[in-house]
């Protein structure tokens, strides 16, 4: 599933493929635009994305 959210460092607008088998993920990825690294955490019920958070890594 495409996911579209906005990089809490450079503020662009970005998009991500999640896995929708994966219940719930938590994991680092790198911004697109900026390349700083995103705290990404997610969750799925039933195909349905129902919580998603893109932080700032903390202590960087």
């Amino acid at each position: 599933m495409e996911h579209f959210f906005t990089c809490p460092y450079c503020w662009e607008r970005i998009s991500m493929i999640l896995d929708t088998y994966e219940e719930e993920s938590d994991y680092i990825e790198d911004c697109e635009v900026c390349c700083r690294p995103i705290e990404i955490k997610f969750k799925f019920s039933e195909d349905r994305l129902i919580t998603f958070k893109a932080k700032v890594m903390e202590g960087i």
